[in-house]
């Protein structure tokens, strides 16, 4: 696609792209029609990992610095051609959210500001049928990503010793996720065998990583951040831009690259440096998508 202009059409859809020239990243100028574009350019990769995902947006129309906020609900004026579909919530009441099927609603929501997409671990029709296990590694300060990578490498050694296969992607912020590709399982299976993994990291680790949730804990160690497995609970998906001083952006890397981090820019990725990164590497976290790599949580869970 070419660079987005007002009022134009993709895949047939009739588009009114609006107040592009906003700064949105002061620091460094990136504009709305940046983000746009920067979405453009990614919808391959990324709207793979979005589809069936009820999205939940992180909005900053006034830009990052003017208090972004999370945005779950379908928002007023929504394309009739837009998917939406109701999901259910902790208390039994439904929400109507909007899912990300192609490209026309993904820069549909860019044009919102809609500068984070985050999504479950599940898809619809299958609510609540994880598809997927992930860990958040936050670090604690002065601990860093590099910490998280250190961490990372435990999970995904002992993920192996369960037959479950790990993949790695930048949290765009300060941190670091762990993924695990699964056959279809009870999310609240999951959400305790995530938890177990956790503790066990902390145990095994104990000058290097915490599970419980506590900042007073944290203090120069990384969270294992077990919760976003729970049904009602999202993650940045990959390729997403985050709502920081910087248009960094949630990256997929290798585990060479995992295991040769040594100081925290070495795994820092902006929106400029995706589509080289795609073309050397490919999605990195396609085998997330494909059945024949998705494992099965142990006997017993």
């Amino acid at each position: 696609m070419p660079n987005p202009v007002p009022n134009t059409v993709v895949e047939g859809r009739e588009l009114a792209l609006t107040s592009l020239g906003k700064v949105l990243y002061p620091a460094t100028g990136f504009t709305k029609g940046d983000v746009v574009e920067y979405y453009s350019s990614v919808a391959e990769a990324i709207l793979p990992h979005l589809r069936d995902r009820p999205a939940s947006f992180v909005r900053a129309p006034g830009g990052v610095e003017s208090s972004p906020f999370m945005a779950k609900h379908v928002p007023p004026g929504t394309p009739d051609w837009v998917t939406v579909r109701e999901v259910h919530r902790v208390d039994g009441s439904t929400d109507r959210q909007v899912l990300v099927q192609d490209l026309p609603t993904l820069l549909w929501a860019a044009n919102l500001a809609a500068l984070e997409l985050h999504v479950p671990q599940w898809r619809l029709p299958a609510e609540g049928e994880a598809d997927r296990l992930v860990f958040d590694l936050d670090p604690g300060a002065p601990a860093t990503i590099v910490e998280c990578c250190a961490v990372a490498v435990w999970l995904r050694d002992r993920l192996a010793r369960d037959g479950l296969s790990a993949y790695a992607k930048t949290s765009g912020s300060k941190g670091l996720h762990v993924l695990v590709p699964l056959r279809p399982t009870d999310a609240g299976a999951v959400a305790d065998h995530a938890e177990r993994l956790a503790r066990e990291a902390s145990e095994e680790l104990p000058e290097l990583a915490v599970h419980q949730v506590p900042k007073s804990l944290r203090t120069g160690r990384v969270f294992v951040d077990h919760s976003q497995n729970a049904w009602t609970r999202t993650t940045a998906a990959p390729y997403t831009l985050r709502a920081r001083p910087r248009p960094t952006v949630s990256t997929p890397v290798t585990w060479d690259e995992v295991v040769g981090c040594a100081e925290p820019d070495d795994l820092v990725f902006a929106a400029g440096d995706i589509a080289a990164r795609l073309e050397r590497h490919g999605d990195l976290l396609g085998p997330l998508l494909d059945p024949s790599r998705a494992g099965r949580l142990p006997d017993g869970d």
